[in-house]
């Protein structure tokens, strides 16, 4: 040990020693945080004050002189009323900063606490200028301080004033009136053009930005007769001329400004405004001067910097300009430098991304770029470049199509040649640009003009349609074995093919459809898939009949075997048919299901079982087919009367094909029936189908799952009683009500026919609603559960319905429907509860106040089904509360009077029996969650007293609803309210009995937490008895190692964005797909270890010839041997990813809503409220959770999947402890094993041994190993002794 107050041996070496006196030579030398409190508004700076000379200068000067305005007749507004003061003692320096009364410089108010030099120049600047205005009496107007500024501006000399008085002007010109501007142009724009040729070689290029600005802005605000003049131009001209600037801050603003200008001057969005600024022109001549004046000076950037201007300002210049920068950027590509190319790329992108006019761009010249920038397309093997100039074709292309189509047409199977070589590069990533670039194409250029286009055959003359001929044919060459690696993204264009122009050219694409099947029957083909969804798009497009002539499917039930090669269409057709004819499955389908069922039961009888099940299968397949044809059929009021028939012989006797026949039905009448004549065709055949569907539900069926066979059936009534006549139902619900009352009705036949009639009753006719009332009404009281419900599920649907003659029917009906529900409450069954207070629900809504008397008789029964076990009985009873509420506050008016009478009512509740209470406590908790916003102070407070009174109850039931409530009540009410209710709750929560407490300490436990959150551990322990306290320390335990264990989560997250965040994937932009290439290079100068030089930051590379092919020079295509990517670098393909893996390798994803525990906590416990306000209904088997369960509660999750078997499936579950196959079954020690190695604690050779820092850990583990070893051995001797006594 260590003595108290002195060090270890050997740190007094290592320890700097100080001086005695001198022991705080070690605190920091520069105090700046010391001083800048030292120095604020009242106290003299020590240090360098924030008041220069040049701004008391300034300020001196500007006192010095009136502000130049003219006298008007509202000079008396600056007059002020108060004496003036003749000492301003409470004032400093930058009162003037500090509330000035100007929004545009409420940027710079910010500035007055910065420790940046330039920045304090700004506040002392304004400061000083904003008391001389008000010292002239000005009202801080944009002109008065333009004026004000502008005479700053020419009385400051150093570069830093100059920069801060340029940088305010720049903020005020925006808002400066026009006029104003107008009138000083001339001489503002001398006084900048002076401080721009003195600041031109300065060394701070911040005043020289920011006087740029100030004359961008100047001259937006010009008219369009000012830009006539030569002296204009002149002044636009200087500040062009910095465009080209070495300093890259200056070249930026000169930039943006003239961009502003030319884009967004003010007369170019009036009325009369022109269609090109009148500087476009000469902006294009001195763009155009500059890069011929650079030539093919790789050095020289001066090129790259007019590349960047040009791409913001190529939409705004007049045609002519336009043909001319587009040949002096094509003449700079020829120099082969990546950048240069790559800028010049960028502007062509951003020209015709901007899709211009014609008077800037016609058609002919786009045309003309787009020949021309097929000299400059890159080889297969230079990715990013290639990426660049496909993106730059699809814009060109796309521009041209809106221009005029048929021009662009034509340059599409050049494109598309080009695309297709693409197809062949080894770049994936180049692979899957082409295809997308072809897919666009397709939907911008081809789709839209396909309908004027007409029909396309394979001898179409020359024209629109010969193109579209030879562009797919170019894409069906895709097909071919030297496209195989590239196959799936072919199929992909030619999917999109057959969508954009199935319609129309299938003549032409009959070929490729022939290929795809031939491919698909390949043994193991790959793509199944991709090709699956190919012939679907061709199936959506062209229609079933087209395709199955193309592609027949070779099924007629006389095949020698049972290989059916093409039977995989069937499938693609039932997925993907739609919008088709419906005839076509009447005249060749369905005789062709038919002959297979014939097949099938030749084979059947015959004993080929086997044989018969495959054709069974394939009348099954082809009958699935059918709601797709039922899908928005184009022939449905010719074709629907041709299978009418047949559809209904169906229902009725094929009960393996009802439920797709229903189905087919169901999407007919949903989705499909759009046209009159198409409803009155279906709705003629009503009388047919609907007592065959009847007959059909009322059979009862001999199989297990019946429900499954008949609700479909039942659904399929509903949807086509939806167009059915109403005197047709009326006459349907008379029969039903007969075969009701009939004698000879079985049970099941009345449960189905009172089904019947429930579907029917909404459709009917007020009048007859009213007879189905009666007719129902004596089965409302019956013994029999199921028809009791059934009836109450009749008066729900009549009570609840949509229709007009429904809301009538409760109208006229309420009284006597009161007095039905009022009489059978006594005998009504538990499991007719759900639809009973759903009629109550309906009924409520329409009471008016006269009816208090009903609500008061029904509340009862509805308090106590909030116990119900029914989920939905408890579901609905809380609904009802909540309705009853909203009509008591209809009736009173006031919503805050209205619930305190409702719960008057509630509260009569506490004087019943153990379950009332409970059920009283369960309604005040669902009535305080729904309507928290209108309860006051007086109304929780009894309410409060009377649930914590419950607490102290012996049955756990009450108590469980008390705390139910308690829970609920952190949730909804204020913190501050809570707080005055504390005592009284901590004191009722005191006062529960030991047993009950024990029960219900999970509850408590989730109550102590929510409390401790809002008001402290302190505070919540204070207020509670001694025996709580141990749970409560246990909270804090636990929240305190959530907290923990959130903060170190999110610490880890941090650095693993961290590490992300140097790897981001690239963009889709043409910048970013510009500057991958320089990235290659840089990342092939990091894996040789050596540093990037600044030279060759646009290196390129030049590919030689094949094998011992010399490189011929004067080839056309040479341009594409020069390469921005290395051809030698070769990218990491594999793939990483960030999902655990389990011990036998199988990847563990999890959700978005998993990942972030935060909103997964506070969702659940969202629940769990929702749950105790009876808003949601809670599961019968609840899962425990861990922070539910209690210390002493261990539990561990179980898996369902257990590992057995073979491959990923084999049991990988870790072996035991080293050592453990050696231990005996009886007794003590370890055995010796024939064949094995001696039961020694061999230690395993690792690499990790040989590491120093990791030295003593492994001594430490040698010292226990060999420590065990003793103990064993003692243990074994012991042993012998006990042996040799006895």
């Amino acid at each position: 040990m260590v003595k108290a107050g002195k060090l270890r041996s050997g740190t007094a070496q290592k320890l700097k020693r100080w001086k005695k006196g001198h022991s705080s030579e070690s605190n920091p030398e520069t105090s700046r945080y010391r001083q800048a409190a030292r120095s604020r508004f009242f106290s003299r700076p020590s240090a360098r004050s924030d008041l220069t000379v040049d701004a008391l200068k300034l300020h001196n000067d500007l006192q010095s002189g009136p502000l130049e305005h003219k006298e008007t007749k509202d000079d008396t507004a600056f007059e002020v009323d108060e004496p003036a003061l003749t000492e301003r003692t409470s004032a400093t320096f930058l009162s003037g900063l500090s509330d000035c009364s100007n929004l545009t410089f409420s940027k710079v108010q910010r500035f007055w606490e910065s420790n940046s030099a330039a920045h304090k120049e700004i506040c002392a600047v304004l400061a000083a200028v904003t008391e001389v205005i008000r010292s002239q009496g000005g009202k801080e107007t944009e002109t008065e301080y333009f004026a004000a500024l502008m005479t700053t501006l020419e009385a400051v000399e150093s570069s830093e004033s100059v920069g801060a008085v340029a940088y305010l002007l720049n903020l005020v010109l925006k808002r400066v009136p026009s006029p104003v501007l107008s009138l000083k142009f001339s001489d503002t724009s001398k006084v900048f053009m002076n401080i721009m040729s003195s600041q031109a070689s300065s060394e701070s290029p911040s005043a020289l930005r920011w006087i740029l600005s100030c004359l961008a802005n100047l001259l937006r605000k010009q008219d369009a007769s000012v830009w006539s003049y030569p002296s204009t131009l002149q002044v636009y001209h200087g500040l062009l001329s910095f465009t080209v600037h070495s300093k890259p801050k200056v070249r930026k603003a000169a930039q943006h400004g003239v961009c502003s200008i030319l884009r967004g001057s003010d007369f170019m969005f009036g009325d009369s405004a022109p269609s090109h600024h009148p500087a476009a022109q000469s902006t294009a001549r001195f763009c155009i001067k500059e890069m011929e004046q650079a030539g093919g000076n790789k050095e020289d950037t001066t090129v790259l910097h007019i590349l960047g201007l040009l791409k913001e300002l190529l939409p705004c210049f007049p045609h002519g300009a336009v043909k001319s920068c587009c040949e002096t950027l094509l003449r700079v590509m020829t120099l082969s430098h990546v950048l240069v190319t790559a800028g010049a790329m960028q502007a062509f992108h951003k020209l015709f991304s901007a899709k211009p006019n014609s008077s800037s761009l016609p058609a002919e010249l786009n045309a003309q770029i787009i020949t021309a920038l097929y000299d400059y397309l890159p080889s297969e093997n230079d990715l990013q470049p290639l990426l660049a100039w496909l993106a730059v074709m699809e814009k060109a292309h796309t521009h041209l199509s809106s221009l005029q189509i048929s021009l662009c047409l034509g340059h599409l199977p050049r494109l598309f040649t080009a695309a297709m070589t693409c197809f062949l590069s080894p770049h994936v990533q180049v692979v899957s640009t082409a295809a997308q670039t072809l897919k666009t194409l397709l939907k911008e250029c081809v789709a839209p003009c396909m309908a004027e286009i007409g029909s396309i055959t394979s001898t179409a003359p020359s024209g629109n349609a010969s193109y579209i001929c030879k562009v797919f044919r170019l894409v069906e060459e895709g097909l071919t074995y030297r496209y195989y690696s590239s196959w799936p993204f072919v199929m992909q264009v030619l999917s999109c093919f057959y969508q954009v122009a199935g319609k129309e050219a299938h003549p032409i694409m009959v070929k490729s459809l022939q290929s795809l099947c031939d491919l698909r029957l390949t043994p193991r083909f790959p793509f199944s898939g991709e090709l699956d969804q190919t012939v679907g798009s061709a199936v959506e497009s062209m229609g079933p009949e087209i395709i199955l002539r193309a592609i027949p499917l070779q099924i007629d039930g006389n095949e020698d075997d049972l290989e059916f090669p093409r039977s995989w269409l069937i499938p693609v057709i039932r997925d993907r048919v739609k919008n088709t004819e419906l005839g076509f499955f009447t005249t060749y389908l369905l005789p062709l299901a038919t002959t297979l069922k014939n097949k099938a039961d030749e084979l059947s009888q015959a004993g080929r079982n086997l044989e018969s099940k495959v054709y069974m299968t394939l009348h099954l397949q082809i009958w699935s087919m059918l709601p797709g044809f039922c899908m928005q059929p184009t022939d449905l009021a010719t074709s629907f009367k041709g299978i009418a028939r047949v559809l209904g012989m169906v229902i009725s006797d094929r009960s393996d094909l009802r439920l797709t026949v229903c189905h087919a039905i169901r999407t007919l009448i949903n989705k499909s029936i759009r046209k009159e004549e198409d409803h009155a065709e279906v709705a003629r055949f009503a009388k047919n189908f609907l007592p065959i569907l009847f007959n059909v539900y009322t059979q009862q069926p001999a199989a297990v799952d019946s429900a499954a066979l008949r609700m479909p059936v039942l659904d399929t009534i509903k949807v086509y009683l939806t167009i059915t006549d109403q005197e047709m139902v009326c006459t349907f619900l008379q029969k039903a009500t007969e075969k009701l009352c009939s004698q000879e009705s079985s049970g099941f036949t009345r449960l189905a026919v009172m089904d019947l009639i429930m579907a029917m009753a909404p459709c009917v006719d007020e009048s007859t609603m009213t007879t189905t009332f009666e007719l129902v009404k004596p089965y409302l009281a019956s013994k029999e559960s199921g028809l009791q419900k059934k009836a109450y599920r009749i008066l729900e649907e009549m009570c609840g319905g949509e229709r007009e003659p429904c809301h009538q029917f409760v109208l006229t009906n309420l009284e006597e429907l009161k007095r039905t529900l009022l009489g059978s409450l006594k005998s009504a069954s538990s499991p007719a509860k759900r639809p009973r207070l759903k009629c109550l629900i309906h009924i409520v809504k329409h009471l008016s106040p006269q009816h208090t008397e009903f609500i008061t008789a029904v509340l009862p029964e509805v308090m106590i089904c909030t116990n119900e076990v029914a989920v939905g009985a408890r579901r609905n009873a809380y609904t009802l509360l909540v309705e009853i509420g909203r009509a008591f506050i209809r009736f009173c008016g006031s919503q805050k009077e209205a619930i305190l009478q409702y719960l008057e009512l509630i509260y009569a509740g506490f004087t019943g029996s153990v379950t009332m209470i409970s059920c009283t406590v369960l309604a005040l908790t669902r009535l305080v969650y729904e309507f928290k916003d209108s309860l006051e102070r007086s109304v929780i407070e009894p309410l409060l007293r009377n649930v914590c009174l419950l607490l102290s109850s012996r049955t756990r039931e009450v108590v469980k609803t008390a705390l139910s409530f308690v829970k609920v009540l952190l949730f909804v009410m204020d913190v501050k309210v809570l707080a005055t209710h504390m005592p009284l709750l901590m004191e009722g929560i005191g006062n529960i009995k030991e047993d009950v407490r024990r029960h219900f300490r999970t509850k408590l436990k989730n109550i102590f937490t929510k409390f401790i959150r809002k008001f402290g551990f302190e505070l919540v322990k204070n207020m509670l008895p001694e025996e709580y306290h141990k749970v409560l320390v246990n909270i804090r335990k636990v929240e305190a190692r959530n907290k923990q264990r959130k903060t170190l989560k999110h610490d880890a997250d941090s650095e693993s964005e961290n590490e992300e965040a140097t790897s981001k994937p690239k963009g889709d932009s043409i910048e970013d797909i510009l500057a991958d290439s320089e990235d290659e290079d840089e990342e092939e100068k990091k894996g040789r270890g050596g540093k990037k030089q600044p030279g060759q930051k646009g290196k390129a590379w030049l590919k030689e010839g094949e094998g011992d092919e010399p490189l011929n020079f004067l080839d056309p295509m040479v341009s594409q041997r020069v390469l921005a990517t290395n051809p030698d670098v070769k990218k990491n393909t594999k793939v990483r990813h960030d999902f655990k893996l389990t011990s036998d390798g199988r990847l563990i994803i999890r959700e978005e809503a998993d990942d972030d525990e935060k909103s997964k906590g506070a969702k659940e416990e969202m629940e769990d409220i929702l749950e105790e306000a009876g808003v949601k209904s809670k599961n019968q088997k609840r899962k425990f959770k861990e922070g539910n369960l209690d210390e002493d509660m261990e539990m561990e999750p179980q898996f369902q999947y257990k590992a057995g078997g073979s491959g990923i499936h084999r049991p990988l579950s870790r072996k035991g402890d080293s050592g453990g196959q050696y231990k005996a079954k009886s007794g003590k020690g370890d055995i010796k094993k024939k064949g094995q190695h001696d039961p020694y604690a061999y230690i395993p050779l690792k690499k990790a041994q040989l590491n120093r820092r990791k030295k003593a850990k492994l001594q430490g583990q040698f010292k226990g190993l060999v420590r065990g070893a003793q103990k064993g051995a003692r243990t074994g001797r012991k042993m012998q002794r006990k042996r040799r006594n006895v």
